[in-house]
């Protein structure tokens, strides 16, 4: 028997006992977890969904938290003297064994269900800004008193300020912590600016 699920914006067909690489999801080691959007259903007949099989789930567990092969982004302008830049990138993945595929009863398994942790709202931010006050989530906090103006980092402006914000992130001190895995996690989320504009850097600067 065989399913195709969906996870990450991609489609995996997968079979019991299979290893797969998917983006990475928010679980630890040896967790086991449920992918719930499947598409189809193969083996004896074929279901296929509209748009998912109702009832129907992937159950796998998570073996490591793994990165992929290294993606080298060369750009140099035309005409434009030494105008040059060289950007690595290893895109975070989840390494998973696939243990069961469910044709039903995927809602009464009790199986914690598989969570992206690429959205700023994950555990990215929490690992980010663990000390932030959870009130600090809120849009309002952009007029508490204490903040810093984070407008002052290089492509940050009144939108992503704000968003900022919503993260619990209000200060330059909390950015100048950050680790290079805290930017990983959460270049996604703001478009490659953290890393591209060296926001930790900046922090750093503009804490003193």
């Amino acid at each position: 028997m065989f399913a195709v699920l969906k996870t990450g914006g991609k489609q995996y067909k997968v079979q019991s006992g299979d290893l797969l690489r998917v983006e990475k999801l928010a679980a630890d080691a040896g967790e086991k977890i449920q992918f719930n959007d499947i598409l189809m259903l193969g083996g004896d007949s074929v279901t296929v969904g509209a748009p998912f099989v109702a009832g129907a789930a992937v159950q796998a567990e998570v073996i490591d938290q793994v990165k992929g092969d290294k993606v080298i982004n060369f750009v140099k302008r035309r005409r434009k003297h030494s105008s040059k830049r060289t950007k690595g990138h290893r895109q975070q993945l989840t390494l998973l064994k696939i243990t069961e595929i469910l044709a039903e009863g995927a809602d009464k398994s009790g199986v914690k269900a598989a969570v992206g942790a690429g959205s700023i709202s994950g555990a990215a931010v929490a690992a980010a800004a663990p000390k932030a006050d959870k009130k600090a989530a809120a849009p309002k906090a952009a007029a508490a008193e204490g903040s810093d103006d984070l407008k002052k980092l290089t492509g940050v402006g009144p939108a992503l300020e704000k968003k900022l914000i919503a993260a619990g992130i209000t200060s330059f001190a909390q950015i100048a912590a950050w680790s290079e895995a805290d930017v990983e996690a959460l270049d996604d989320a703001f478009k490659g600016k953290a890393q591209s504009n060296n926001w930790v850097g900046e922090a750093k600067e503009l804490a003193q």
